[in-house]
């Protein structure tokens, strides 16, 4: 790479120089769904930005590893389940299901590994008698619990005082625990409820319990890139790193911490109550995915990031912008570039690439990418049209975006009760031959027609293009 990557590590609250442990192998475990309900646009930011993230890993490392998982057993999970008489693996299937097609709008690409927490009790049973077996935690009361005493720098991914992590983890103060800031590793699952088997009884496992094992075993001790939300910091990354820290010989479980900041919606923390709170699914019943994608990279991860409906509708014009710049030079071939010379045609430009290495500035990349189509909208000889053409479609594929045929964009689908693609041509053709017959009043009532079905006529030197809006 011409220009290094660096990230913001939350472990020591610095902007630093990434070094993999292996250069020919990166590896990246980020904290995925639970899957009881439709996902929320908190959950999508995670999704987006460390997908646009594993895309730059891939472009500058020989292999990179991507595992996310699914967790499918949960207290809301068997709530949700009890409340719609299915068993959990029903339940958990179906949104699983859901969560993969929604994602799927918005360009993420699937992970190496999805990893669901089920799949891993053996793991998990084994990497709890471990912890045992060292001294870290003890059974009460058929509970195993976390002896957070015998690791000296605990809280030291969070930074808070004693006081604050008892407090911030609002744990239950129950009689069976030696110091109140212990957590559960493994607890007694109710008569008749969901659970295995394990030394300590019938129980399943502490959500903690569950990332530990998974990265464990599909990572390695000691990986390099552990992600998520900003809310995860404590008490579930803080647990993560006590428990596979402590089975391990004190071998940490990640190099670098990355953690993306909140969404709001409208200013305000996405609540029912409020009635500002918008699964993925319905608002990809209101604008395309790639749309929602790019409105949630216009902030930079780390920041919070403010979800407005008029942003979305921004990101979608920005987006026909593009793909506007993209439509006019169609029949432009990408530039061949001899493979000696060591360039892909469809290399990121350089601009848009440093900004994503620098701490993956997407909205600075997001400018750029504005200053590219603009730049191919005035060029005017073919081979700079050609080369700006292949930039600019580089780029939106490094954001995950600008990933669809440009006619497909502009057409979209027909909305239930609106014109089809076939209508709309015939009145485009009836349209043309009212002009050409200087029935400029028929023509303009077509095109006002069209309009107000949200069908925008383009009229240009080859012909006339249309849009939905």
């Amino acid at each position: 790479m011409t220009t290094q990557l660096t990230i913001h590590n939350t472990l020591t609250r610095t902007k630093e120089a990434f070094e993999p442990l292996d250069p020919a192998h990166v590896r990246m475990y980020v904290c995925g769904p639970t899957v009881y309900d439709f996902a929320h646009l908190g959950n999508a930011r995670p999704v987006v930005v460390f997908d646009t993230f594993y895309r730059l890993l891939k472009r500058h490392f020989p292999k990179v590893t991507y595992a996310r998982n699914i967790t499918d057993v949960d207290d809301k999970i068997l709530a949700r389940a009890k409340e719609r008489n299915v068993s959990i693996k029903e339940l958990t299937v179906g949104t699983t299901k859901i969560f993969h097609e929604d994602m799927d709008q918005l360009n993420a690409l699937r992970p190496d590994f999805e990893p669901r927490a089920t799949d891993y009790i053996a793991q998990m049973i084994a990497l709890t008698q471990t912890l045992i077996e060292r001294g870290h935690a003890y059974e009460a009361e058929g509970h195993v619990l976390f002896a957070v005493e015998t690791m000296p720098d605990y809280g030291k991914l969070s930074r808070r005082t004693r006081d604050e992590l008892i407090a911030g983890a609002r744990v239950e103060i129950a009689p069976y625990k030696k110091d109140p800031a212990d957590f559960v590793l493994w607890k007694p699952a109710p008569e008749g409820g969901e659970g295995w088997d394990s030394p300590w009884g019938y129980g399943r496992p502490g959500w903690h319990l569950e990332c530990s094992a998974m990265a464990d075993d599909l990572l390695g001790e000691t990986f390099d890139i552990h992600g998520g939300g900003l809310d995860l910091i404590f008490p579930h990354h803080e647990n993560e790193i006590a428990q596979s820290s402590c089975a391990h010989c004190g071998k940490p479980p990640a190099k670098y911490w990355m953690h993306n900041g909140f969404l709001i919606v409208n200013g305000e923390k996405m609540s029912k109550s409020l009635g500002n709170f918008f699964t993925v699914h319905e608002l990809l019943e209101e604008a395309p995915g790639e749309a929602l994608r790019l409105s949630l990279l216009a902030s930079h991860y780390r920041q919070p990031c403010d979800f407005t409906k008029e942003g979305l509708a921004k990101a979608k014009a920005t987006l026909d912008k593009w793909y506007g710049a993209l439509r006019k030079v169609q029949d432009v071939p990408l530039p061949v570039i001899p493979a000696k010379a060591g360039i892909q045609a469809n290399s990121v430009p350089a601009a848009i690439e440093d900004a994503l290495l620098d701490d993956l500035n997407t909205p600075l990349a997001i400018a750029h990418i504005h200053d590219l189509a603009s730049e191919l909208n005035r060029a005017e000889d073919a081979d700079t049209k050609a080369k700006l053409k292949a930039g600019l479609l580089a780029a939106g594929e490094a954001l995950g975006l600008l990933l669809q045929d440009v006619e497909s964009w502009f057409k979209g689908a027909a909305q239930k009760g609106g014109p089809t693609d076939a209508e709309i041509e015939a009145q485009i053709a009836a349209r043309l031959e009212s002009r050409q017959a200087k029935n400029f009043a028929e023509s303009d009532r077509i095109r006002d027609a069209l309009a107000a079905q949200g069908i925008i006529l383009q009229d240009g030197p080859t012909g006339t293009t249309w849009r939905r809006e």
